[in-house]
């Protein structure tokens, strides 16, 4: 079935056919009646995927990367296709528009997609309030009783059966050197209304923001939103997204400083601006130009960051798994490698709204 809905929503360009495909589902789930068909339809309920990392209870280990739901404008759909959670983002402090269109290609031969978005979204002032709106119905999203029982009473459990991660960034007009006070500003605002943080300075499409992973960069806003966190009465895990794209040497860096800190967790990997391997023709690629690629042609490389993340650390510090995931079997070599819990994003518009339900039903 939807083999043939993506040969129509493929015949649309990717941003168009991403709104549209999200606001008819948004449109289904408003209707009570409907919603609850698609949540039995996609939905699995199993105790023994619950998961706990960083304090933190998830209902199953399926989450979806950020740049999908910018703007928070689709819990309530992405919670009905049975997501264990969602990032939300990347936001930045103020609106931005992004780069100009077109800026999200197709690569079917590929199984990939090419994207340069820029960070568009909407600043995080529009995104608190959504996120305000979204806590408010919370007592409609409770856990099922299998999964509640599951969960160690030592673990803080937020009442909402999908979780929220909040992923942040600096403005493009911001300076590197200023860049901090940009994550600052995001943290502080978007604390009350996320579990738990990621922070994006891992990105191909903002220019000059991948300086940001050099060591001291990084102690410096990392530390900073470590202090800002132990303001707050009760703290958000803290884990840092990096790109696959970094030197041997650059990962130590970053696993020397992530040990030294007690950073929460990281994210392995975002998109790669490597073209290496791919099936699609150069000039076509040639014509799509700069982005970051995602999809199966970087699932080798994410797999080996994360196991080399995993082993260096000693598994201390939990590690999410994302890059390439388009079904069970992929994200059951993720966790293998030693991922805690695992991400989808292209592999979610290849596969389809099953693909959580299938993952799911493998890890169980």
């Amino acid at each position: 079935m939807y083999s043939f809905l993506r040969r129509l929503l493929f015949l649309l360009p990717a941003e168009t056919a991403h709104f549209f495909s999200m606001n008819c589902l948004k449109i289904l789930c408003a209707v009570p009646f409907i919603k609850k068909v698609i949540a039995n339809t996609f939905t699995v309920h199993d105790s023994r995927l619950v998961k706990t990392v960083c304090g933190l209870a998830f209902k199953n280990p399926v989450g979806l990367g950020a740049g999908f739901d910018k703007n928070a404008k689709y819990l309530r759909e992405l919670e009905t296709l049975g997501f264990g959670f969602v990032e939300i983002g990347t936001v930045t402090p103020r609106p931005q528009a992004g780069n100009d269109k077109p800026r999200l290609f197709r690569l079917p031969t590929d199984k990939a997609l090419i994207n340069r978005m820029g960070f568009n979204n909407d600043g995080v002032e529009a995104v608190t309030h959504r996120l305000k709106k979204w806590r408010k119905n919370d007592d409609r999203r409770q856990m099922t009783d299998d999964s509640r029982k599951a969960i160690p009473s030592s673990v803080i459990r937020h009442p909402s059966s999908m979780l929220i991660g909040g992923n942040i960034g600096k403005n493009k007009a911001t300076p590197n050197e200023e860049a901090w006070k940009d994550y600052e500003i995001c943290f502080r605002a978007l604390h009350p209304f996320v579990d738990f943080f990621v922070v994006n300075v891992s990105s191909p499409n903002t220019p000059g923001l991948r300086e940001l992973q050099e060591k001291e960069s990084l102690r410096k806003i990392l530390t900073h939103l470590q202090a800002m966190n132990k303001t707050f009465s009760q703290q958000r895990p803290i884990l840092l997204k990096i790109a696959p794209d970094l030197t041997q040497e650059q990962i130590d860096d970053v696993i020397a400083l992530a040990t030294e800190i007690n950073l929460d967790g990281l994210v392995a990997t975002n998109t790669t601006i490597s073209r290496e391997g791919l099936t699609t023709h150069d000039s076509q690629l040639t014509t799509i130009g700069a982005g970051g690629l995602s999809g199966k042609p970087l699932k080798q490389r994410s797999t080996e960051v994360l196991q080399y993340l995993v082993e260096k650390t000693n598994r201390k510090i939990p590690v999410i798994g994302s890059g390439g995931i388009f079904s069970g079997k992929d994200a059951k070599e993720k966790m293998l490698a030693g991922a805690s819990l695992v991400e989808v994003w292209t592999g979610f518009i290849y596969e389809g709204p099953m693909i959580v339900k299938r993952i799911c039903r493998t890890l169980a």
